[in-house]
């Protein structure tokens, strides 16, 4: 059945200010979790209402914190999140990481003490907007092990990157550093499915197909070696520079009871004006994409995931009674 993507707004909004959260905190969630939704992603969308009215409930999450700028200089800022949810800090940031581009011709703005930050692209839409090109990481939970290990020590450590186009969609890169998303595991559970090989491991180890036994154990990372190494990359970049917690420090999700994550992220933003200029970045950005579409069967990144929120947004959302019913409870 479908539901508007407004009606579904205002529903989580409901839910989130029902378990403490203040309006523009419950807000600034609500419209993340919907839009990844509406984007083909439901491991980060309305699967998470009851994850994160879970946390507001057992104090993981401060429903009412307002993020704050806790250092700066000229190019380079830190929100402090105060222990809130991670969506308003990260607008902040992303604002502040705009702003400051337009003047110094790049910036980085970081996130501290902040919680899950959902799907890593949504932050950088304005950045497209404002005709910049935008790369964002954060880390998570320990889910997976490091190069060569056992034990669970990083997060999935996703990281996304947005290329803007002159008249077209911008070329939008997002992708987890596991093999798959852990939330994928987590919708799995939930519908009583398997997974395939290669996905994670369990307790011990081993490869399962069990998603249970994948949440309790280990993900594994993409590419093997060099995903691990990208997810110590992001790591480092989202805890050395901010004092966040790292993935091993914080306890998982999937639990309402645990401490406040007090997780990492960071966001660069280029201004092509301040290099080669916005001619020449529009001249080769063209070239390649037209190169690539030369192949039959190339999709250039982000496309389907703009298709699908545009679709959602003009004829609704297509929502099991279930979801519906477990955050109209919560309401």
């Amino acid at each position: 059945m479908l539901h508007a993507y407004e009606e579904l707004n205002a529903l989580v909004e409901s839910a989130l200010t029902h378990a403490g959260a203040s309006q523009d905190q419950a807000q600034a969630t609500a419209q993340a979790l919907v839009t990844a939704e509406a984007s083909g992603l439901p491991s980060h969308g309305l699967s998470r209402v009851s994850m994160y009215v879970g946390h507001l409930k057992a104090g993981r999450v401060v429903g009412n914190a307002v993020p704050v700028i806790k250092n700066q200089r000229a190019g380079a800022v830190l929100i402090d999140a105060a222990n809130g949810f991670a969506f308003p800090a990260c607008r902040m940031a992303v604002e502040q990481a705009i702003d400051r581009a337009r003047q110094h011709g790049i910036a980085i703005a970081a996130v501290t003490n902040s919680h899950h930050f959902g799907m890593a692209s949504y932050h950088l839409d304005p950045v497209a907007e404002a005709g910049m090109v935008g790369i964002a990481c954060g880390n998570s939970p320990a889910a997976m092990p490091a190069a060569g290990g056992k034990r669970a020590i990083f997060g999935t450590n996703p990281i996304a990157a947005i290329f803007p186009r002159t008249g077209h969609p911008a070329v939008s890169v997002d992708l987890s550093l596991s093999e798959v998303a852990r939330g994928k595991l987590m919708v799995a559970a939930d519908k009583g499915e398997s997974i395939p090989l290669g996905w994670a491991l369990d307790q011990d180890g081993n490869p399962t197909t069990d998603p249970k036994k994948g949440l309790e154990g280990s993900m594994l990372a993409i590419g093997g070696t060099k995903g691990a190494m990208l997810a110590l990359v992001v790591e480092l970049l989202v805890t050395t520079l901010t004092g966040a917690h790292f993935g091993a420090e914080a306890d998982t999700f999937f639990k309402p009871q645990g401490n406040q994550p007090q997780l990492g992220q960071v966001f660069i933003v280029i201004d092509p004006k301040a290099l080669g200029g916005n001619a020449v970045y529009t001249e080769r950005i063209e070239a390649l994409v037209t190169a690539m579409m030369a192949d039959e069967g190339v999709r250039l990144p982000g496309q389907r995931r703009i298709q699908l929120l545009a679709a959602a947004k003009q004829t609704g959302l297509n929502v099991s009674q279930a979801v519906l019913d477990s955050i109209r409870a919560l309401c």
